[in-house]
């Protein structure tokens, strides 16, 4: 594989101005250019770029048809199915702005997101696993199938299904084929414009409820040609993942990012180590998005089994804390591919600092990325920076001198203009001069290198220190016996807020509580080791889309464990 400068040249030469694309401008582009190349692959059959425009084209026309306007909502409850794709071209061409649901979203969670985003239309799966769409349609607006909405949903007038098995649809639902109308037969489609709404995107809410995070066309292809540049893609990359479309890591890094080089897609309906190097050995995958808690599990299948993977020349494994180790033990599994690790958030499009491929591997140990020069994609003013980044003290709001720890905030073409229907939270969120509190805790070095600490909101005092818990969960994660460490807060009568560890233990290791406790203090200062430690498994773990603990949830979990709920 060439250098990884040749191939950001590479890439610069094909783009050497940006332009503010629209999502479905940029697959004509690809699709001109590429027509018979595969865009997404699957188990049952491949679709190529020209197939992906056309199917497109007729959604579109039917979304027309049903009475879509510019400007309006339409809400998708899918999987990683090639129709996902189809959709989201097919809902920019129409003029739509996009609202990607959580799949895994129950009957109450999905009712908050249709009513606040004010969908118009839904296009929805069936099922997916235990989840049955049709009974939670049922619950939320019994009326669904004959005239939307209802009372509960007043924007919504139509809900389109998308029979995902044998079992047959209700006879009054409308089945998701009626919007695969005649493209030629459409009205002249919508003029849209780069800088307009093409996604409503809802934040995974890991210290609170979701938000709609508006993002525009052009912010998600400059985010997209970002991540191509930085991770310096080849032609015709070929990325595996079964992270959901519906979360800007899976969309952006993956469905998006591939426009730049002709690349293709292989999407997962759900993670399974072995289906995922399966995917890599069929289907020549060069490169794979992870986070680690994927990674991990890839790792223990291949000491397991033996898979042919020399295809697979880069791995990005991002979006929550990694253990130490990890980084050599891909290096002795699968050599000397290139690996990354980043940092980002759906406020901001998508990862905004990440590794080199050629970067040494102590700064995967000790950073998370450097800050992300998009070329062409990003602000001259800030440096060719997509997102630039200042570190300010959490009480003064004066930045802090480099190398020192302070809240997050940043500005920039990448970085969202509010949340939906929240003019609060946007307020809260976003100054005068533009600059946006992430509410994340770091420090950035004099290379431009961010290292995470934590999140402001997950601090907590005890006894009047602030404890980080990251600091603590760092030494728990050097025992042999844990697997992973989360550090929450419980109220406590006389400290005000004690810790408790979390503990996914390793299966072939034991260890007491006690022994955990003593472990900490003789690493940390005694306000920050942990008052209680809980055993749980993974499974127990609440996480977003890309495996970041929720720690509200987890926090809750832990009391009502504690009998302190």
């Amino acid at each position: 594989m060439q250098p990884v400068a040749e191939r950001q040249k590479g890439l610069d030469s094909r783009f050497p101005v940006w332009e503010r694309w629209t999502l479905h401008a940029m697959l004509e582009r690809v699709a001109a250019e590429y027509p018979d190349r595969p865009y997404v692959i699957t188990e049952t059959r491949s679709f190529t770029y020209r197939e992906i425009l056309d199917w497109s084209l007729r959604i579109a026309a039917g979304l027309l048809a049903a009475g879509l306007r510019p400007g309006e909502n339409v809400a998708l409850v899918m999987a990683n199915h090639p129709e996902f794709v189809a959709l989201k071209f097919a809902i920019a061409r129409a003029g739509g702005v996009c609202v990607p649901v959580n799949y895994l979203n129950r009957k109450d969670e999905l009712a908050y997101v249709l009513e606040q985003s004010d969908a118009v239309m839904l296009v929805t799966m069936d099922r997916f696993r235990d989840l049955d769409y049709m009974v939670m349609l049922d619950a939320i607006a019994p009326d669904w199938k004959a005239s939307g909405g209802g009372l509960r949903l007043p924007c919504l007038r139509d809900v389109f299904v998308f029979q995902t098995g044998d079992q047959p649809l209700p006879s009054d639902a409308r089945a998701f084929s009626v919007l695969e109308a005649d493209a030629a037969q459409a009205p002249a489609f919508p003029v849209v414009d780069g800088d307009s709404p093409s996604d409503i995107i809802y934040t995974s809410g890991t210290t609170g409820g979701p938000k709609g995070v508006v993002l525009s066309h052009d912010m998600l292809l400059r985010a997209a040609f970002g991540s191509a540049r930085c991770r310096a893609f080849e032609d015709a990359r070929r990325i595996v993942f079964s992270l959901p479309m519906y979360h800007v890591y899976g969309y952006v890094e993956g469905m998006l990012s591939v426009l730049f080089v002709g690349g293709a897609i292989v999407p997962q309906l759900q993670f399974d180590p072995a289906a995922t190097l399966r995917a890599v050995e069929r289907y020549h995958a060069t490169d794979a998005l992870f986070i680690p808690m994927m990674t991990l599990a890839v790792l223990a299948e291949l000491r397991q089994r033996s898979y042919n993977v020399s295809s697979l020349r880069s791995l990005i494994s991002s979006g929550g804390k990694a253990p130490p180790g990890i980084w050599s033990e891909i290096r002795a599994a699968l050599g000397a591919i290139e690996i990354t690790t980043g940092y980002g958030m759906s406020e901001a499009t998508a990862s905004t600092t990440v590794t080199r491929p050629d970067d040494p591997d102590e700064r995967l140990l000790c950073t998370n990325g450097r800050l992300r020069d998009a070329g062409v994609a990003g602000d001259p003013a800030l440096g060719g920076l997509l997102v630039a980044y200042r570190v300010i003290d959490t009480q003064t709001g004066a930045e802090v001198p480099p190398g020192e720890v302070g809240e997050l905030v940043m500005k920039g073409p990448g970085v969202t203009r509010g949340y939906y229907r929240k003019p609060q939270a946007t307020a809260s969120a976003l100054d005068a001069a533009g600059w946006f509190r992430t509410g994340d805790l770091g420090r950035i070095d004099a290379d431009g290198y961010l290292v995470l600490v934590g999140r402001l909101k997950e601090c907590y005092r005890c006894g009047g220190e602030q404890v980080i818990p990251l600091e603590v969960e760092e030494v728990l994660a050097r025992h042999p016996a844990v697997m992973q460490a989360h550090i929450v807060a419980v109220p406590d009568p006389r400290m005000g807020e004690v810790g408790v560890a979390c503990i996914v233990p390793r299966s072939s290791t034991e260890v007491a509580p006690e022994a955990l406790i003593a472990f900490c203090a003789a690493n940390l200062a005694r306000f920050k080791v942990p008052r209680h430690v809980l055993f749980i498994t993974a499974e127990e773990l609440p996480v977003t889309p890309t495996g970041r603990p929720r720690k509200f949830l987890l926090a809750e979990f832990a009391a009502r464990r504690l009998g302190l709920a």
